[in-house]
C-alpha cells in the first residue's frame, strides 16, 4: 500500500485540511502519518492560550517532522500556527518529494497584528518556492504560485457525491432556499440581504442557515431558519432546501475561493445561484447554475428560482450532480492527484 506523510496546522475538524488532505487519505485507503499540530479544528489565539501545556510537544513533533527524508510530504497551506515559513520550507526540501497544496488566496492573506507577526503571506512564498509540486484549487492561485514555483498544477476541491443524499424535487407552498458554511463568513449574506429580503416578499421565501454560528443577521433574521452544522447531518439538512446561495466579494481574497459551497450544494441535487468569483464561476456554467453580480441579478435570480416549476428544478438539480461526479468528485480527480502528489501513474500500473 502507498504511504505518505503529511504536515497541516489542522486536524479532521477543519474544512481545508479534511477536503484537502484527510478525505484523499481516506478515498485512496492511503497508509498515511505526519503532524496536524493539535489536531485542533481552529488555531485562533483564544483556542491557542487553553491549550498552551500542549504547545511545546507540538512544536517538538513539528521540527522532528522536518528532519526526515523519507518518502513524499504532502504541506498544506502550512505546517503550524507560530511560523514564518522556515519550519514549512525544511519540511518540504527534505522530503524525497515536497508537495505544498493551498486552496485560498494566502498571498492575499488579510492584514492584521497577527499576520504582521506570524505571516501566511510569507509561510505561502516560502513553501511555494521550496515545494517540488505546489497543487493549487483553481486557476487564479496557480497563476499567483507560477511566480514563484517550478512545478503548478491544480486539482480543485472536490467531495464524494455517494455521502450526499439527492433532493427530491416536490411542491411546495414556501420555496426555500439554504446557506451553508462558518460563522466567520456569515458575513457574506449581508452583501445579499437587500435582493434576498425582497424575494422573501414577493414569493415567502425563507433561507435555511447551516452553521455553527448563532449571532443575529439583522433584518434577515425574519426569514431565517437557522439549522446547527454538524459534521454527520449537515448533508442532510441541504434537502430543506430547494435551491442553494453562493454570495462573495469580488475582491483578491474571494477570487482564490474553491466554490466548496456549490459543489455541496450540486452533490445534494440542488440548483444554486452564486456570485460568479473564482472557481464559482466555472461551477455555475457547468451545472446550469445562476450568476448574479448586481443587487438587480440577485433579486430577479432568487425571485426566479423561488417560482421555478418542480420539473425544472429538478432537471438543474440532476444536472449539478452530474456536473460533480464529472468534474469534482475524488474518483474523478483520483488519477491526477496520485500522479502529483505521490508520483504514481495509476494508468500505467493498470496495464501492467
Amino acid at each position: 500500500m502507498t504511504s505518505l506523510r503529511y504536515a497541516t496546522s489542522y486536524g479532521r475538524g477543519a474544512g481545508s485540511a479534511r477536503v484537502r488532505v484527510f478525505d484523499w487519505i481516506d478515498h485512496l485507503g492511503l497508509e498515511a502519518e505526519g503532524s496536524s499540530y493539535l489536531g485542533l479544528s481552529s488555531n485562533g489565539l483564544g483556542v491557542l492560550a487553553r491549550n498552551a501545556p500542549r504547545i511545546p510537544a507540538a512544536e517538538l513533533r513539528l521540527r522532528s517532522e522536518a528532519r526526515r527524508t523519507d518518502g513524499p510530504l504532502l504541506l498544506s497551506r502550512q505546517a503550524g500556527p507560530f511560523s514564518n515559513g522556515g519550519v514549512e520550507a525544511r519540511l518540504l526540501r527534505n522530503a524525497s518529494r515536497g508537495v505544498y497544496d493551498f486552496d485560498d488566496a494566502l498571498m492575499h492573506s488579510p492584514m492584521s497584528s497577527t499576520e504582521r507577526i506570524w505571516s501566511k503571506r510569507r509561510i505561502w512564498r516560502r513553501s511555494v518556492e521550496a515545494a517540488d509540486v505546489v497543487v493549487a484549487g483553481n486557476e487564479f492561485l496557480a497563476e499567483e504560485a507560477g511566480r514563484y514555483a517550478r512545478d503548478v498544477v491544480i486539482v480543485p476541491s472536490c467531495v464524494e457525491p455517494d455521502r450526499y443524499p439527492v433532493k427530491q424535487h416536490v411542491e411546495s407552498d414556501a420555496p426555500s432556499a439554504v446557506w451553508l458554511g462558518s460563522p466567520s463568513t456569515e458575513k457574506y449574506l449581508a452583501d445579499v440581504a437587500e435582493p434576498l429580503l425582497a424575494a422573501h416578499a414577493a414569493t415567502g421565501l425563507r433561507l435555511v442557515v447551516i452553521s455553527a454560528g448563532e449571532a443575529p443577521l439583522g433584518a434577515l433574521d425574519a426569514m431565517v431558519d437557522r439549522v446547527s452544522w454538524g459534521p454527520t447531518t449537515y448533508a442532510a439538512d441541504l434537502l430543506r432546501a430547494d435551491f442553494g446561495i453562493m454570495p462573495l466579494t469580488d475582491d483578491l481574497w474571494s477570487r482564490g475561493k474553491c466554490a466548496y459551497k456549490l459543489l455541496q450544494y450540486s452533490a445534494a441535487g440542488l440548483p444554486s445561484i452564486a456570485s460568479p468569483v473564482g472557481e464559482n464561476e466555472r461551477v455555475l456554467e457547468r451545472a446550469d447554475g445562476v450568476a448574479a453580480r448586481t443587487p438587480a441579478e440577485w433579486r430577479d435570480g432568487l425571485v426566479a428560482l423561488a417560482r421555478e416549476s418542480v420539473a425544472e428544478r429538478a432537471r438543474r438539480g440532476a444536472a449539478a450532480r452530474a456536473a460533480v461526479e464529472q468534474h469534482y468528485s475524488f474518483s474523478a480527480w483520483s488519477p491526477s492527484w496520485q500522479r502529483f502528489v505521490l508520483d504514481v501513474d495509476v494508468d500505467r500500473l493498470g496495464d501492467l
